[in-house]
């Protein structure tokens, strides 16, 4: 049996994951953790399960917290609204991340993914996973920002760029400029190549808004909604940029 553990706040929806996994006949729930002070002493107690699934925003902090504070060799299915924090969850042994609400062939997907990891001695370490989970890379599609005590959800597809001023970075899009949480770094690694490039230290364009690009005396581009700042094109970023244009 793949023992198991769930770690969600809402109850319903704690109840609602456990009758899903209930349809697995090799899973076996042998905790639901509604909380990182839960969480923690769960896990510094008992023997750690070969699976996880949590939630990220829990009542009192990240879920994150749980696992920083006690590393496990277990592996972790995200469980969540949110896709923004997509980069952390696989920094932290993360195999997949289900946006809720969870459907059936989704969870399905990611159990098999899971058991694809595990060879047939069961002797995967936590080394073993970090160098699989390398292998998985998520794209960030919606990113979450606050607007006073409100939030609100952007899809990155109406994000016309990121960028940085005053070590916070900002999105852009055709109603305003809202900040984030991310680097860009960290978005350099999550966002859809195809779409995204990082023309230089200050910015990350969307192809979709480039309404024009001026090459002389140097690259610069002219976005359908952007900030004040000028966007150009570093040039040692010329060539990869051209080649991204076309690709």
């Amino acid at each position: 049996m793949i023992r198991t553990v769930i770690i969600e706040d809402e109850k319903p929806a704690s109840r609602k994951l456990e009758r899903m996994l209930s349809n697995f006949t090799d899973i076996e729930v042998v905790a639901k953790i509604e909380s990182v002070e839960e969480g923690v002493g769960w896990f510094t107690e008992n023997e750690h399960p070969q699976l996880i699934f949590s939630d990220i925003v829990l009542g009192d902090g990240l879920s994150f917290d749980i696992f920083e504070k006690i590393p496990t060799k277990g592996f972790i299915i995200y469980t969540t609204a949110f896709d923004q924090y997509t980069l952390k969850a696989f920094k932290l042994n993360s195999i997949d991340y289900l946006l809720k609400p969870i459907l059936e062939e989704d969870l399905s997907a990611a159990v098999e993914k899971f058991k694809s990891f595990i060879p047939a001695d069961n002797t995967t370490g936590s080394q073993d996973i970090k160098q699989l989970i390398k292998k998985e890379k998520s794209t960030l599609s919606r990113v979450l920002v606050k607007i006073g005590y409100n939030l609100k959800i952007v899809q990155t597809e109406e994000i016309s760029c990121f960028f940085s001023e005053n070590k916070i970075v900002y999105l852009q899009t055709q109603e305003r400029t809202y900040p984030s949480d991310f680097t860009l770094d960290e978005l350099e690694d999550i966002l859809e190549d195809k779409k995204f490039f990082r023309v230089n230290r200050q910015f990350i364009v969307n192809s979709d808004f480039i309404k024009n690009i001026h090459t002389s005396p140097y690259y610069k581009v002219d976005l359908t909604f952007q900030p004040e700042d000028e966007i150009t094109v570093s040039r040692d970023r010329v060539k990869d940029f051209k080649d991204w244009l076309v690709s």
